[in-house]
């Protein structure tokens, strides 16, 4: 926390406005301090694997004993928390207008599920959360890292991000939606559009490094995709993360499903690194 900050803080006469600020900031420094744990732990690996160095040596070298050098290797966040960014991470699902009563915005069950799994799977990286809605006309994501999770069809903001990829898109034919490789015209549909239609969908998902902060994107071609697509990250978000760091790419992932219920998931598509 910088002196400014904190300075700041302690002097806002509002004790209300004082507590969210220093709540707010709690949290901020936090997930830093965690960050750098990460950052530590993977500055350890990389002397030991790179320079060839022993941990004993490495030990040594940071001034600590070979004991927390053990320490920091078992209790240290996973390399791949870095795949959200830094934290907190803000995570957002569209507003689907259906009929009721009257039409009105709402949160779609698979699209609700999504978040709740995205949720738990950013709890378990030691990333705090919070959650929004992507109203029909939002252009812009919130600040700080996030996670878009929203078709070009449901707002604007989904059509945005999905223009800054030159690898994939999403296109609309004869009323169907596709996942479209840029280059080469190659389309992939949800086998659940298809004539005889199965219990499967697919769904796009991108890393975004825009304005210093990690946005997420990920659109499945129904709602049940996003939810598949979150199922795929949740159980090989380490191997996504080796193959591609933290640089911006795209990749397609179809699921099966029964019910709200994934059954399976693997990569259709990609990565493609930009």
């Amino acid at each position: 926390m910088s002196t400014e900050d904190f300075d700041s803080v302690r002097r806002d006469p509002d004790p209300i406005r004082r507590g969210k600020r220093a709540t707010e900031l709690l949290t901020t420094y936090q997930q830093r301090a965690t960050e750098l744990a990460r950052l530590r732990k993977a500055a350890i690996e990389e002397a030991h694997r790179e320079l060839g160095m022993s941990y004993t040596e490495i030990a040594g070298a940071l001034g600590i004993t070979k004991g927390r050098i053990t320490q920091i290797r078992s209790t240290a966040p996973a390399a791949e928390r870095a795949f959200f960014g830094v934290g907190p991470v803000s995570i957002g699902v569209p507003y689907r207008y259906q009929t009721t009563d009257r039409e009105r915005p709402l949160i779609a069950a698979e699209d609700a599920e999504t978040a709740n799994q995205l949720e738990a799977l950013l709890t378990a990286l030691s990333l705090a959360t919070s959650r929004y809605q992507i109203e029909p006309d939002r252009t812009e994501p919130p600040a700080g890292d996030t996670i878009v999770v929203c078709g070009p069809k449901s707002a604007p903001i989904g059509a945005d991000l999905l223009s800054r990829d030159p690898a994939l898109t999403m296109v609309e034919d004869d009323g169907r939606w596709w996942i479209e490789q840029r280059e080469d015209g190659i389309r992939i549909g949800s086998p659940s559009d298809e004539p005889a239609p199965q219990s499967a969908d697919v769904a796009y998902v991108a890393w975004h490094m825009i304005d210093n902060r990690v946005i997420i994107h990920i659109a499945g071609i129904h709602g049940i995709g996003s939810l598949g697509a979150t199922h795929y990250l949740r159980a090989h978000l380490a191997d996504v993360f080796r193959q591609v760091g933290q640089q911006p790419m795209s990749l397609v992932v179809r699921a099966t499903y029964d019910g709200l219920t994934i059954t399976d998931s693997e990569l259709a598509a990609g990565p493609y690194v930009w």
